[in-house]
C-alpha cells in the first residue's frame, strides 16, 4: 500500500479576507498557500515521496462565475491535482492544505481506487455543503458537497467517483450560518455530532462507523474546529465552544484504529503571526 505526502497550497476557494482586517487583504487571501507550507515544515519527516500540487499565487480581480468565487483557476487546479494522483498512484494520500477543497480531488480519487469502500468523517465546524448560487461564494465552504458528486458541473464533472451521503459523518459541527444549510444536512441524511458530543469519547463516530459498511475511510481535519480559545489556527476566532487539540488527535487516532486509513486531509491554517512576519522582514534592510 503505497503513501504520499501531498501538499497542496490552494487559497483560491476561500473568501475570507473580511474575517483578518489586520492583514492586507491580498496577504489574507493567500494565508492558506502560507499555511501549507508551514504545516510541511512542521511535519515529521516522512520516506513517503512528496507531492506539490501547482498553485497561483497571483492575486487578480477574482471574477465569480457560476456561483464560484475564482472558478476557472479551480478548475484548473484541481485537474493538476488530479493529474499528480494518477501518476503518483497512491492507494493512502496525507493532504496537507490550503483550504478546505483540496480534500475534494484526493476523496475523489480513493473513492475510486478503492471501489466505494470508503466512508468520509469530516471534522469540521462547518458542515462545507454549500452550493453555487448559495449566499456565500467560496469552494471551500462547498467542498463536501463537490466530494458527494454536486455542485459547479466544470469542477465536479472532472472527479471520477463521488461518495454518498450515507457514507459522510460531520464531527466537531457547531455552525451551519444559514438556516437552509441546517435543513440541508437533514435533507441529505448526514449524520453529524456535535464538539460536545465528542469532548469525552469518540464512540458516536466509530459506533457510526460501525454501521457505515465501509472498511475504509477519508478524514477531513479543518482547523476551525478547534476552540479558539484553546487554539486559535484557523481564520475565525469564534463561535467558541469547538473541540480542544487533544480531543482532535484522541478522535482522529481513535478512527485510525477502527478503521483503516486511507486519507488524512489537514486544511484551513491560517498563520497570521507568520504572514506578519513575512510582510516585517519584507520592509527591513538587506533583505532582498
Amino acid at each position: 500500500m503505497k503513501t504520499i505526502r501531498l501538499i497542496y497550497p490552494q487559497w483560491q476557494g476561500g473568501n475570507i479576507a473580511r474575517w483578518i482586517p489586520n492583514i492586507a487583504p491580498e496577504d489574507a487571501s493567500r494565508g492558506y498557500y502560507l499555511g501549507s507550507m508551514l504545516l510541511n515544515f512542521l511535519a515529521p519527516e516522512t520516506d513517503n515521496e512528496t507531492f506539490t500540487v501547482p498553485v497561483s499565487t497571483d492575486v487578480t480581480a477574482r471574477i465569480e462565475k457560476n456561483g464560484v468565487l475564482d472558478q476557472d483557476i479551480i478548475v484548473e487546479q484541481t485537474r493538476a491535482a488530479l493529474d499528480t494522483l494518477r501518476i503518483a498512484n497512491p492507494d493512502k494520500v496525507v493532504t496537507l492544505g490550503g483550504e478546505c477543497s483540496v480534500s475534494v480531488p484526493v476523496f475523489s480519487y480513493l473513492a475510486d481506487k478503492h471501489k466505494g469502500d470508503v466512508a468520509i468523517v469530516w471534522i469540521d465546524a462547518h458542515p462545507d455543503i454549500t452550493l453555487p448560487g448559495d449566499d456565500y461564494n467560496g469552494y471551500h465552504a462547498m467542498a463536501l458537497t463537490a466530494c458527494m458528486g454536486m455542485g459547479d458541473k466544470n469542477i465536479v464533472g472532472q472527479l471520477p467517483a463521488s461518495v454518498p451521503p450515507a457514507a459522510v459523518c460531520l464531527a466537531g459541527l457547531r455552525e451551519c450560518e444559514y438556516p437552509y444549510i441546517e435543513k440541508r444536512v437533514s435533507e441529505f441524511g448526514l449524520a453529524h455530532y456535535s464538539p460536545q458530543q465528542l469532548a469525552g469519547s469518540s464512540q458516536p463516530v466509530i459506533e457510526w462507523l460501525k454501521m457505515s459498511g465501509k472498511s475504509k475511510v477519508m478524514i477531513h481535519f479543518d482547523m476551525d474546529v478547534m476552540d479558539p480559545a484553546d487554539i486559535l489556527a484557523a481564520v475565525a476566532d469564534g463561535p467558541a465552544g469547538g473541540l480542544k487539540l487533544n480531543e482532535v488527535v484522541r478522535l482522529i487516532n481513535d478512527i485510525a484504529s477502527y478503521k483503516e486509513l486511507v486519507a488524512l486531509t489537514i486544511a484551513e491554517p491560517m498563520p497570521r503571526l507568520a504572514i506578519r512576519l513575512k510582510n516585517m522582514l519584507g520592509e527591513l534592510p538587506l533583505m532582498h
